[in-house]
């Protein structure tokens, strides 16, 4: 159960419909998913989180299913259940196929297995991964 109301279009106030625009528009979608919808609760984190999440996700060097694909995995990984459902299903819509999500998850599950092996044995990181950059 949401710890928050989720305010619907017709309820929101001129700020909060503006930002849902804003989303409709630039996603080509008549609808707003629940998300947004709780966190207009907050109008200023609303706006900031879209603000960012826009710019985030636009194409980038990063192909937009890449993203999505990423934006899965970390959800996996973090265990949000909202975030894997919508992330998916953005990711299914940029051309992700069921092998693709096969491959995806696994790649989750062994970071975290290799993940916990390295911070369990605390392995000094190697000289030559430094500074990359």
């Amino acid at each position: 159960m949401t710890m928050a109301r989720l305010i619907e279009y017709d309820e929101a106030s001129a700020e909060i419909r503006a930002v849902y625009d804003d989303i409709m528009a630039t996603r080509g979608t008549d609808w707003i998913n629940n998300f947004w919808k709780a966190l207009a609760n907050h109008p200023p984190t609303l706006r900031r989180t879209w603000e960012s999440i826009k710019e985030v996700m636009a194409p980038g060097v990063l192909d937009p299913l890449t993203k999505e694909l990423v934006y899965l995995a970390v959800s996996v990984s973090n265990g949000c259940p909202y975030c894997i459902a919508s992330h998916a299903a953005a990711a299914k819509k940029q051309g992700m196929t069921a092998q693709m999500l096969g491959e995806v998850l696994a790649v989750v599950g062994m970071a975290n297995e290799t993940n916990s092996l390295a911070n369990g044995y605390r392995v000094p990181v190697d000289e030559r991964f430094e500074n990359l950059f």
